[in-house]
């Protein structure tokens, strides 16, 4: 527990919020783990570093190209802000120094291939997203170009995919169109880059909101938890390629009599040592980084 005193704003699924000042607010990656919209039992070690270690890696990636709200990840730089931070190491390398934003009320995502929730709902009714696809699509299968589409955000329960009308109806159509360009330009430009490696980025989220009027992405870019990342030449159309997430995990899960809802199975220690270690090999492999490197321990 933090010994730092700062009124807490919000606790998600894996990050709480602390608010410095008006303008500024600490992003806590905590080492909670969700899966199927339900937060397990048990931590995840190195979870909230990785997370964090990864956001940064992308926007220094593409710096200056797309704007966010991330000030910095660096704990001596945080304690200019927040006297007593350097203090704190169990916060160091997880937390993220924020502007704060006036976020959208969408989830945005870019799917390249059919997976996840988008193949659930193509089975059932040939729709992704509540939105008409190709017919005779598989699991794994290519869309033709990436598809920008997107899912409500609850406060408690599942996400839920919704057409573009709907979101247009909630953000407006400006909102949408920006949030879609630069939703596609940064996936685009991260697809591209895992390419260079073997990788395949088959599907990512985004969440986006405003910082002085301009539009900007804001929370986790581009990890394990938000992020379908494949290995190209183990892409078996119709099967769950390996990947670069928690993917064991969920294989494990959908095979527990469990109805997705609170409370969750009891996850066994290799079960979370086995994602622990698939969460740092991801950071590794992506980043050509050590997580040794990165702040904290």
């Amino acid at each position: 527990m933090s010994t730092l005193a700062l009124n807490h704003l919000y606790t998600g699924k894996v990050r709480d919020l602390y608010e410095v000042d008006d303008q500024h607010m600490l992003m806590v990656a905590s080492d909670r783990l969700s899966a199927f919209d339900v937060v397990m039992n048990e931590s995840i070690k190195d979870k909230g570093r990785v997370l964090t270690a990864f956001t940064q890696f992308w926007f220094n990636e593409f710096a200056g190209e797309f704007p966010s709200a991330l000030v910095s990840c660096d704990p001596a730089v945080i304690d200019g802000y927040v006297a007593g931070f350097l203090a704190n190491t169990e916060w160091h390398g997880r937390t993220m120094l924020v502007r704060r934003a006036q976020m959208l009320s969408i989830e945005c995502i870019v799917r390249a291939r059919l997976a996840g929730s988008a193949f659930a709902e193509y089975e059932s009714t040939g729709m992704v997203h509540r939105t008409p696809a190709p017919p005779a699509m598989q699991l794994t299968d290519p869309f033709d170009e990436p598809m920008f589409l997107v899912s409500t955000k609850p406060d408690a329960g599942h996400d839920e995919n919704i057409d573009l009308d709907s979101a247009r109806a909630l953000v407006g159509d400006s909102v949408l169109d920006q949030a879609s360009t630069m939703c596609r330009d940064l996936f685009g430009r991260a697809a591209s880059r895992l390419s260079e490696i073997g990788l395949v980025l088959a599907d990512t989220k985004f969440e986006l909101g405003f910082v002085d009027g301009a539009l900007v992405f804001c929370d986790e870019v581009l990890t394990p938890d938000s992020s379908r990342i494949w290995p190209a030449d183990q892409i078996t159309r119709g099967q769950n390629p390996p990947s670069l997430d928690k993917q064991p995990l969920r294989d494990w899960l959908a095979q527990q009599p469990w109805d997705r809802t609170w409370p969750p199975p009891a996850l066994p220690d290799d079960i979370c040592e086995i994602t622990s270690r698939r969460y740092v090999s991801a950071y590794e492999s992506v980043t050509g980084k050590s997580l040794r490197d990165w702040y904290g321990q």
